[in-house]
């Protein structure tokens, strides 16, 4: 089944609430979905996405995406390709124009297990169909009233792990926030918390110094400094040995490796890359460093989660995506499930193609009330 032509479906529409950190803010989304569709009409879904600008109207995304993807994609096997291991040279060692990579990769394997007729999480060896989730807000930005709000609605769910973004200019603000997360989740909560690398290592040192003597413990702090500093997260490792330092987020494959060969993290963090993470996965296993799953479009690192060893978490934060789906994955009692329909079980929405589609770039003034997020109602949206 190679692959013979693809499909760019643009949308743009407001967010529930404002989703942030200490260093960022966004309260729309910028999506488009990337179908690649096989001779025989099987269907690999992926999505591309930009957090802070819109993407460009759906034919220039359409033109960028002939021009640089294409011809290395048309005719190809989805199966031969996600295996592929390339090495870029001089110019040609440069990123797309457009942040296609993760929807590539993400489409291609979709493509491979429906060729395989398996569930992608049992093409990459998984040994179970769930992994536990935790509650994370995305919640820098929102009043104490919305942030209780939301997890307080959380913990309403069976969600038994909760993590806030903290690294405000105004250290008291974060303790308060956490004074906030006890007094609306039960007492015997995991917490973990994360400055977005607002602090440097001494800094970080004397915070989580300070929240533990407040009588806050935590499961970890996700990175607390910057990420290429190997050294510093080496050494808040050992000094501070009553949490765990969870790092690597904001790192490529080459990164991470070093990030793991300098014994950086007690815990490595992947996205949605999937040949990346499995990648990554293997030589952290061989390490001995558990991996945690953080935020992934639509919840389709799920998959990667509970075919890795050792990977306990799978980060959730109730974006109001699910619409463009026709069945979202299930997350039930705290955990997330991987789907057992061939591929990563995620089709686009005819629904949502017709009703949510947005073919030209739009103002933010113009997008309207945002859609519905039945996991989340308490902030509304329509339907």
């Amino acid at each position: 089944m190679t692959l013979s032509h693809f499909r760019i479906t643009r949308f743009q529409f407001a967010r529930d609430r404002v989703i942030g950190d200490s260093q960022v803010r966004a309260d729309d989304a910028n999506v488009a979905a990337l179908e690649l569709i096989s001779e025989s009409g099987e269907v690999g879904l992926g999505f591309i996405q930009t957090l802070f600008t819109a993407l460009p109207d759906q034919a220039e995304i359409e033109s960028i995406f002939e021009r640089e993807v294409w011809p290395g994609l048309a005719g190809q096997k989805a199966i031969a390709l996600v295996h592929r291991v390339n090495r870029p040279r001089g110019g040609n060692q440069r990123a797309f124009s457009l942040p296609f990579g993760e929807a590539i990769q993400v489409a291609l394997w979709d493509l491979a297990a429906k060729e395989a007729g398996l569930p992608l999480h049992v093409l990459l060896g998984s040994r179970r169909n769930r992994v536990r989730a935790y509650a994370s807000g995305l919640d820098f930005h929102l009043s104490d009233d919305d942030f209780v709000k939301l997890f307080g609605y959380a913990a309403s769910q069976g969600y038994e792990a909760f993590k806030i973004k903290v690294g405000h200019t105004d250290f008291v603000r974060d303790m308060r926030r956490l004074e906030l997360l006890k007094s609306c989740v039960p007492a015997a909560s995991k917490v973990m918390i994360d400055p977005n690398e607002a602090w440097n290592s001494k800094e970080a040192l004397m915070k989580l110094e300070a929240i533990r003597a407040a009588g806050h413990e935590l499961l970890w702090v996700e990175d607390p400094i910057l990420r290429h500093d190997y050294e510093g997260l080496r050494t808040l490792r050992h000094a501070a040995s009553w949490t765990q330092i969870n790092s690597g987020e904001y790192l490529d494959v080459h990164g991470k490796r070093l990030l793991l060969e300098a014994f950086g993290a007690d815990i490595l963090n992947v996205h949605a890359f999937v040949t990346d993470v499995m990648r990554i996965g293997w030589l952290a296993a061989d390490l001995g460093i558990p991996v945690t799953i953080g935020n992934t479009f639509l919840e389709v690192g799920v998959h990667m989660a509970v075919a890795l060893p050792e990977v306990e978490w799978l980060e959730y934060s109730f974006q109001n995506f699910d619409h463009l789906v026709e069945q979202p994955i299930e997350i039930r009692d705290g955990y997330a499930y991987a789907p057992d329909r061939p591929g990563h079980g995620l089709v686009l929405s005819n629904t949502a193609r017709e009703n949510w589609a947005r073919p030209k770039r739009l103002d933010r003034s113009e997008l309207g009330a945002a859609p519905f997020n039945p996991r989340l109602p308490v902030f509304g949206g329509v339907a």
